[in-house]
């Protein structure tokens, strides 16, 4: 879209691009022959000779923080410290800021604009369906008589529909009815998740596939039973009620490489399937106008992660998704299924109300010391040993403390030492902690002084998983 208001002045940058394109795009860009440069974070470091403007779009996303190798940082911070330093302004642009973003913003750290409607369109009114009043009347299905009826409306009208639910897979647990033993990954401390469409159990953290499971490995018993949703299972239940419809499924099992993500959407664009049904890839950015139904299958996945910013992603990734709905020149509507409906995320969602959750989520901030009101820095240590992990974790920790002490840093504190949320990642153990502080640069105090050689330390992390 923009090389087309730019003929022959757009390089791209991002991690897809073989070494020979990249360095392609880097001579183009190095020698003054783009005006414009494309891409995720690493597009932030293009030797533009004389840039001008900074666009981060979409700049809630967590994708921008680079946490799984060193350095780490997050590329929105990086480009506001390069506007400074190049004295050029930075615009930062979403529908569901981050809740920092907006409470600097508010604070008058940065400019605010707000654009009070959708430009040449309304908003698709968005429906709650609580699941459990469906339990109730007898339903067992997936699918709730309100979004099975409007499915059936939309392939009436030839029109499109896209079923969102954040989750790969057919089944996530695999537990045998007679002894309760659920089939793990080897490496990891994760459920295997059936795929039904190679037939295979896969650990989604580190790759691991074993056969199907027809016996219980523990009791030898035939009690194993398949538990959970997954993509590919919404897409065997609608096939089942509409068999006429014609699907498509956008994940990360169908799409593993850019041309496999343009195919898909070159497809649903042309109208040559009916019903996508996909994860957070299918719920960001895209502007299919024949899209008149998004079905947000249960919502409750997005909130059951123990982390301050969940209530967060599940707003931002309901928002996005019901944006889907409605592009076109024919009015849209959103389903949301879930069985928390008074959850304040999903009530907001429901009115497309960024300001409601936002003055609700930055009060639970305030109350409980989370960022914006203190800085967070993550400390994470692995090994193959359990118990190596633990001893350097209170080894640190006992440093930290006498460090704290020492500066007297009255308002830092550590949270842990504790085992990750998944404790074991491909054959290693994972321990972390957290440590607390205001921002006013006790923490870096602190950092100047400890000497954590071993460990992985993420200043600002996204999340305290």
């Amino acid at each position: 879209r923009v090389a087309g208001r730019f003929p022959e002045r757009v390089a791209i940058i991002h991690s897809e691009l073989s070494l020979g394109e990249r360095y392609d795009e880097w001579r183009r860009i190095r020698s003054g022959q783009v005006d414009v440069v494309i891409g995720s974070r690493s597009a932030l470091f293009a030797p533009l000779p004389n840039p001008g403007l900074i666009i981060i779009d979409e700049e809630h996303e967590s994708a921008y923080k680079q946490s799984e190798r060193r350095p780490t940082y997050h590329a929105r911070e990086s480009a506001l410290m390069l506007g400074n330093i190049l004295n050029i302004p930075v615009v930062m642009g979403s529908a569901t800021p981050a809740v920092e973003s907006y409470y600097f913003a508010r604070q008058e750290h940065y400019r605010l604009v707000e654009l009070k409607s959708r430009i040449n369109a309304t908003l698709p009114p968005v429906e709650i369906i609580d699941l459990r009043d469906e339990l109730h009347a007898g339903n067992t299905s997936i699918i709730s008589r309100r979004l099975y009826s409007e499915l059936t409306r939309v392939l009436e009208n030839k029109q499109q529909a896209i079923l969102f639910l954040n989750r790969r897979g057919a089944a996530s647990c695999i537990l045998c009815r007679d002894c309760g033993y659920v089939v793990m990954c080897e490496r990891c401390d994760i459920p295997l998740t059936y795929h039904s469409t190679e037939r295979i159990l896969l650990c989604h953290y580190c790759g691991h596939q074993r056969k199907v499971v027809q016996f219980c490995p523990q009791c030898s018993s035939s009690g194993i039973r398949y538990f959970g949703l997954g993509t590919e299972k919404i897409q065997e239940t609608i096939q089942r009620s509409f068999p006429q419809a014609r699907l498509l499924r956008w994940d990360r099992d169908t799409a593993r490489n850019r041309r496999a993500h343009e195919r898909l959407l070159d497809q649903f664009a042309n109208r040559e399937a009916d019903i996508m049904i996909g994860t957070q890839m299918i719920a960001k950015g895209l502007d299919l106008p024949g899209v008149t139904l998004v079905g947000v299958v249960s919502a409750d996945v997005a909130l059951s992660l123990p982390d301050y910013a969940t209530p967060e992603r599940a707003f931002t990734l309901l928002t996005q998704v019901a944006g889907r709905a409605g592009r076109g020149a024919e009015a849209g509507n959103v389903i949301i299924q879930t069985f928390n409906p008074q959850h304040f995320s999903i009530e907001a969602a429901s009115h497309h109300d960024y300001h409601a959750f936002y003055e609700a989520e930055i009060a639970t901030r305030n109350q409980y010391g989370y960022p914006p009101f203190r800085n967070f820095i993550k400390f994470s240590y692995r090994h193959e040993n359990r118990r190596r992990c633990q001893n350097e974790a209170l080894l640190l920790y006992e440093h930290l403390t006498t460090w704290i002490e020492r500066l007297g840093l009255q308002d830092t504190d550590i949270v842990g030492p504790a085992p990750a949320l998944m404790e074991r990642v491909r054959n290693q153990y994972h321990w972390q902690m957290i440590v607390r502080g205001p921002g006013n640069g006790d923490l870096h105090r602190l950092l100047r002084v400890i000497e954590a050689p071993d460990w992985d330390i993420d200043i600002d992390p996204v999340s305290s998983l």
